[in-house]
Parts: C-alpha cells; structure tokens; sequence
C-alpha cells in the first residue's frame, strides 16, 4: 500500500481530551476518531490491527472447540424480563420502543439471548456439551466514558458460552477457555496473569480475570513473578484431554488484584518473585451454573428421560480493548511499538527522495519483493521531508522500517530498523528481506 494513496490522518501534536497513552496515540496515529462520547469510527490502520486481533481470537476459540455463530445487537427485553435481570442491570442499558412499542434493548451482553437460542434448539443430553462464541459489538451507556477505546458506550466483544449436562463438564468446558484465553494473550505478544474475580452482574462462583501489566492499567496487582515468565505456548494442550493439571499449575501460583490482595500470603513469596505492579483486565471468564438455564427453562431430557437443567458459563474477550491494551503495554516516547502478530503492515518502506528516479524505481523494486515474500508494507512514497517520515514510521508502530536513499541506491543498500529495539543494520535488500521474513 502506498501511503500517498492511504487514508492515515495524522496528528501532530498531542488531542487535549486523551488522557492516557493508547487514547492519545491511537488519535495522533490516525486509528480512530471519536463520534459522540464512548464511541468511535476505526479507520484504516485502526481497523487492520482490530481484525488481527479478532483473528487470532477467532482461531483459539475454534481450536479449544468452540462453534462461531452470530447474535444481534438488539434484543427482545422478555427474555431479560425473564431472567430477572431487565431491572437489574441498571441504567448501563440502553432501552429502546420499536414502531410497534416492543421494547427492545442494546445488548451489553448476550446470556439471555443465547440461552434462548439453547432452549429452542437442543432438547437432548446426547447434544451436549455445546459452546458457541461470537464476536460482536456492544453497548454498555458507562456514566463517564473514557480512555478511548479502554472504557468506550460501544465496544467490540468476542462472548462464548458453553452448556453442559452437570458441574464436571461445565468445569472441564471452564478449563478449555482459561487455556485458551492464555494461548490467545500470548499469541497477540501479551504476559496475561489470571487472577481469581468477582463475578459481578454475570452471576455465577467461579470467574478469573486476566490482566496484563501495564504501568497506565487502572487496577493493582500482586503476582508470583512465575506467572508473568512461563511460556503458555511452549507447553503441549490436549483440549479433548484433562486440563485441570495445567489450570492447577497456573492458579496455584499468588495473583490478586488490590480488592482481593493478602497481604500475608504475598509476604510468603521470595522477595525475587514478588511482583506488584500495574494492570488491565483484557479477559473474563465465568462458571455460572443454572443461573440462567434454570429461570429460562433451558432444559434437556437425559439418560432415564427426566428433564435436567444444563449448566452454563459464559467467557468474554475485550477485541476493541485489547488495541489499548496493547498500546499501553508496548510504546515508547516515539509512538507505538506492535507486537509482529497485530500489526497493521509488517514493514514500514521509506523512500527519502520519490522525486528521483532511481530512488523511485530502487524502493518500487523493494515494494515488489517484500509483496513477493508474503509481508505486507506500508511504503511512504509522499513528499515529505525525511524526518516527518521517520517520525510517521515510529508513530505507527510498524516492526520494520526500510528505509531507501540516493547513497543507498548507489551502493546497492538499505537501512532496516527493528522498531521494538532501534537497532539498525545496512544491508542489501536481498538479505534485508530475509530478516523480516526469518
């Protein structure tokens, strides 16, 4: 992509109304851009690095067996009213009469919704188990939105929920989530620490959050620094086998949050181990039983023909949150700083002098054979003056930046630069290429 060509309105100097640093960035980075209070239009480059995100989610949830389907944002208010929670949820929900004075609401979460789906659909207990997941957008009208896309009215959720015929199998459908929802931070370049939650308006006795440190989160935490060092991806996951060994091992280990923290047991931990830092909730999961079954009447007949109320949880992904998130974690004075796995465009293309032909035609050929490679690249080919270049590159965030010069052109090189560390290496575009690629 040529970014003469692209839609990137940058900013240049810091919005006064971003109060933290994804906020402030993805604004100055031309990501996103603010609509009404909590709500945002993704642009371009915004827009490309949700979907990779939204992607790697999508692929972990198929693989610890989840099935994707889609659900509305508008939903009937009955079956709130049937679960009792219409009147409780509050004023976090937006209320809406159709044509026909139906009330309706904005969905800020979907248990109702696919419980009836569950109840209409599956009568049986040779049907079990079942978790079906979607991602979708929410609404949730918070008091004060702020922090950009970090506490947004509207913001993109990835939800599954899973039914099972008693507690054994809806803990063994718990373990499969908390599993995946390590593989899927680490995938996407984060250290997430579990940490045992409150339930909150979901209901339920067994939730974990998953945070990642970051000096802006807005929770403390204390953690066994084990937590944040092990490789969840380096280790072997069976999800048709028995992942309770695996969760024991991950929640054995101290992690609270400043609500939840002992101070006694955390004194315990070897001065050496002893984190206390700063985080983000990204993730939550939730074993909630019949909280919803029983009152929605989600039944299935089993082995001796008596009806069995299934057992539910439900697990929900932050994808929206997750672009802050990241950005709060990995930045610097410069801008941005993506995990490989993210980014909007693997390889950042400078040309210095698109007025001068061999400049041109040297970085053209360079465009050509990162394409040819399988990377994709955002190749500056404006006007503008060097330094701008250079400034727009590590605003970005692009993990590789290739930049092309008439002294370059001349002997045959280029200057690579790794964002994430600044080092910077001459090479020939040949072996510049096997290094982004390697």
């Amino acid at each position: 992509m040529r970014l003469s060509r692209y839609f990137l309105p940058i900013l240049k100097e810091n919005p006064s109304e971003a109060q933290i640093v994804s906020h402030r960035l993805m604004l100055r980075a031309g990501m996103v851009r603010q609509s009404a209070a909590g709500i945002y239009s993704w642009l371009p480059l915004g827009l490309r690095v949700l979907r990779r995100i939204e992607n790697i989610v999508r692929a972990e949830q198929d693989a610890a067996g989840c099935q994707e389907l889609l659900m509305p944002t508008m939903q009937p208010a009955e079956i709130w009213r049937e679960s009792g929670r219409y009147e409780d949820y509050g004023k976090e929900m937006l209320r809406i009469r159709d044509r026909h004075e139906r009330e309706m609401v904005f969905g800020p979460t979907n248990e109702e919704l696919i419980t009836d789906i569950f109840r209409n659909s599956i009568k049986s207990y040779r049907d079990l188990p079942k978790n079906l997941y979607h991602i979708q957008w929410k609404f949730r009208d918070e008091v004060r939105p702020r922090f950009g896309v970090m506490r947004g009215r509207e913001f993109l959720m990835k939800d599954a929920y899973s039914f099972d015929l008693d507690r054994a199998g809806a803990v063994r459908a718990y373990n499969r989530m908390f599993v995946a929802y390590l593989r899927t931070f680490a995938r996407l370049g984060l250290k997430a620490v579990p940490v045992m939650a409150d339930t909150g308006p979901i209901g339920g006795d067994l939730s974990h959050e998953f945070i990642i440190l970051a000096e802006t989160g807005e929770s403390l935490i204390y953690c066994h620094k084990d937590l944040v060092d092990r490789d969840i991806l380096s280790q072997a996951v069976d999800y048709d086998g028995d992942l309770e060994p695996l969760v024991r091992d991950w929640t054995g280990l101290y992690a609270a949050t400043d609500e939840k923290h002992d101070s006694g047991r955390f004194a315990a931990i070897p001065d050496d181990k002893r984190i206390e830092a700063r985080g983000i909730e990204v993730g939550h999961i939730f074993y909630f039983g019949t909280k919803y079954s029983d009152p929605l009447r989600a039944v299935v007949a089993g082995p001796d023909g008596e009806e069995i109320v299934v057992q539910m949880g439900s697990y929900g992904i932050g994808v929206s949150r997750l672009v802050g998130a990241i950005i709060e974690a990995s930045h610097d004075e410069n801008g941005i700083i993506w995990p490989e796995s993210v980014a909007p465009f693997r390889v950042g293309l400078i040309d210095l002098r698109p007025d001068d032909a061999a400049c041109a035609a040297f970085a053209d050929d360079i465009h050509a054979k990162l394409k040819a490679a399988g990377l994709s690249v955002l190749h500056d080919d404006t006007e503008e003056r060097g330094g701008a270049k250079f400034a727009t590159m590590d605003l970005i965030g692009l993990p590789w930046i290739v930049t092309v010069g008439p002294r370059g052109v001349k002997s045959g090189m280029v200057e690579l630069k790794r964002r994430a560390t600044g080092e910077r290496q001459e090479l020939s575009p040949e072996a510049a290429i096997a290094r982004i690629a390697g």
